[in-house]
């Protein structure tokens, strides 16, 4: 009967009487939205809105950088600056002044995704202006004063060849466990 009155009074809401009486109450779903656009869309949208107007086959190395650098106005990411006293604090203990920006985590796989997709959309490798080396060079800067401005220090992995021979680096315990070092590895195996 309040069910009833409910769809009576001409208000179609979703929500039944009975079910705002026993607390059961279910907001009505928004509309679906729109998926987001996809990094390379948006990359697509930077050279048209740029004054004066590019065409992608036209774009540089140097606009990729500015692209990124407009991007860190929508970061997440507090980076101290030098001159902040919390700089190199991986966990300030305090609130600071300073700037949100792209994290390093963020923009590399982002440059990744762009790279391939200028050249599934068929641009030329050679050609790619979001592989060029000024590209390469600003997201190590950014790695490393990001991490310099946390206190963590990124070091070069050196790539070194393993060698392996039977008598190299393997201990056998009498547990049957191989152990077994490759460069920076070690490689436990049950015997």
């Amino acid at each position: 009967m309040v069910a009833a009155a409910a769809s009576s009074n001409g208000c179609n809401t979703g929500i039944t009487m009975s079910n705002a009486i026993f607390g059961n109450i279910r907001q009505p779903k928004p509309p679906p939205s729109l998926p987001p656009p996809s990094d390379w869309n948006t990359f697509g949208q930077y050279p048209k809105n740029h004054r004066p107007p590019l065409t992608l086959s036209r774009c540089s190395g140097a606009h990729v950088l500015e692209f990124l650098r407009y991007l860190d106005q929508f970061g997440k990411t507090k980076v101290h600056a030098v001159t902040c006293p919390f700089f190199g604090h991986p966990h300030p203990p305090a609130p600071c002044p300073c700037l949100l920006k792209q994290a390093w985590g963020s923009l590399d796989p982002l440059v990744g995704r762009l790279q391939a997709a200028y050249e599934e959309n068929g641009g030329l490798p050679e050609t790619n202006p979001i592989g060029a080396r000024a590209v390469r060079l600003y997201l190590r800067e950014v790695r490393d004063s990001q991490a310099k401005a946390r206190g963590i220090v990124y070091e070069k992995k050196k790539r070194k060849k393993p060698r392996v021979s039977q008598h190299q680096g393997m201990n056998t315990s009498s547990n049957n466990v191989v152990e077994c070092s490759i460069g920076a590895y070690r490689i436990f195996t049950l015997m």
